[in-house]
């Protein structure tokens, strides 16, 4: 996970909010299946887009606070902030491909 910063409430601000460029998170769970069939797939790609967009993961289950105020509704949520907001997000297990063709979309709007 050297790719991925593990997130807690008190420095979501900071690693986040105030990130010069685009940040995926992945709100989980521990105990969510599909968080942890998705959790190599994310390092693979963590270290792919390295120096183009920042990965980080928050626990929900730690974070309660901030689960309810991005509305999370379901585990795994993948949120892609910019500038300190959320611009988009997928619900659920989403492919490798359609993921990796996501983020290529996020790291092109920022270089472009």
């Amino acid at each position: 996970m050297k790719n991925i910063v593990e997130l807690t409430e008190s420095s979501f601000e900071s690693e986040i909010l105030q990130a010069q460029g685009p940040v995926l998170v992945d709100f989980y769970a521990p105990w969510c299946g599909p968080c942890k069939m998705l959790a190599p797939l994310l390092e693979q790609l963590a270290g792919e887009f390295a120096g183009k967009i920042k990965f980080a993961k928050l626990n929900v289950d730690d974070a309660p606070v901030l689960a309810a105020r991005f509305q999370i509704a379901g585990v795994p949520t993948l949120m892609l902030f910019r500038g300190g907001q959320a611009v988009d997000q997928i619900v659920g297990l989403a492919s490798p491909r359609s993921l990796k063709t996501w983020l290529e979309r996020a790291s092109e709007t920022v270089s472009a």
